[in-house]
């Protein structure tokens, strides 16, 4: 994985969120952080989320996702490329690909229920195949190659992909919310990815699954929940057990009241999956 593949694949949002930095405020193409080397009152980091660099006007220094990686923890390429490989890097058979496909290098064919083996084995795997009629199957191409996976919708009319290999986002990169209908907003139960969610409605009996539910589908969109969030009287959160997991809960639980950290439930796994995927086998 050489600099400039990495500079094409991981977007400069995740890396920034990464190191708990998000936008001061933003549009749709660019927004606004507060500086990465000094505190300040007024943010002065432009980053321009379409070409994926970062510009800061108080010191006029132009910052891409590997030198963003240099300044927040005063290392050299080799070990900022060695922190970068944690973004989404799959060992994709035929479709490995990029985390977010925003731009015109994809072309959805077909969207059905679940219906190939090998996705129906990957839910399998996962120990959420009762859930599979909450995800569709979907048929691509990217960049010129015939792709499918399991499709998990979000707010945006995008499609969260997973399969064996591939972790992508076809369209506009959104949070999911699925709320239950009824007007009293009590609580919401927030999960990192889709398969965290699946895993849960498992778990829960449909006269428990009251409250709404919230996917962020990356940390990175923690942003977008806030306004979600603040509109809760309780907020249950089912994150990872990793740094940007951990990160995340600090940041909701600094920002809302009646947090509360489910995650102890699995304190010695990664996510919730993980933990549910070794009680089954075990029982």
């Amino acid at each position: 994985m050489n600099c400039k593949h990495i500079k094409e694949i991981v977007t400069i949002r995740e890396v920034l969120a990464s190191f708990n930095r998000f936008p001061a405020r933003e549009n749709h193409r660019s927004a606004f952080y507060f500086a990465l080397d000094r505190d300040e009152k007024i943010p002065s980091l432009s980053v321009d989320f379409i070409k994926n660099k970062a510009f800061d006007f108080g010191n006029g220094k132009s910052y891409d996702v590997i030198s963003i990686v240099q300044q927040m923890k005063k290392c050299n390429v080799s070990d900022a490329l060695k922190y970068l490989k944690k973004f989404n890097f799959y060992p994709a058979e035929s479709c490995q690909s990029p985390a977010l496909s925003n731009g015109k290098n994809y072309q959805i064919e077909k969207v059905g229920d679940i219906k190939h083996p090998a996705l129906i084995q990957y839910l399998q795997s996962r120990k959420v195949l009762e859930q599979n009629d909450l995800l569709r199957e979907i048929h691509y191409l990217l960049n010129e190659k015939k792709c499918f996976g399991l499709g998990f919708a979000n707010n945006s009319s995008g499609f969260e992909i997973r399969n064996k290999f591939s972790k992508i986002c076809l369209g506009q990169k959104d949070v999911t919310l699925i709320t239950n209908g009824i007007t009293a907003k009590t609580e919401i139960v927030v999960f990192e990815g889709f398969m965290d969610y699946l895993t849960y409605r498992n778990m829960t009996a449909s006269e428990d699954l009251a409250a709404d539910h919230l996917i962020l589908n990356s940390t990175a969109m923690l942003f977008k929940a806030f306004g979600i969030l603040k509109t809760y009287h309780k907020i249950s959160l089912f994150l990872d057990n990793d740094p940007n997991g951990r990160a995340t809960k600090g940041i909701i639980a600094e920002k809302f009241d009646n947090v509360e950290d489910c995650s102890l439930i699995y304190s010695e796994y990664k996510d919730l999956n993980e933990w549910f995927c070794n009680r089954y086998t075990s029982l």
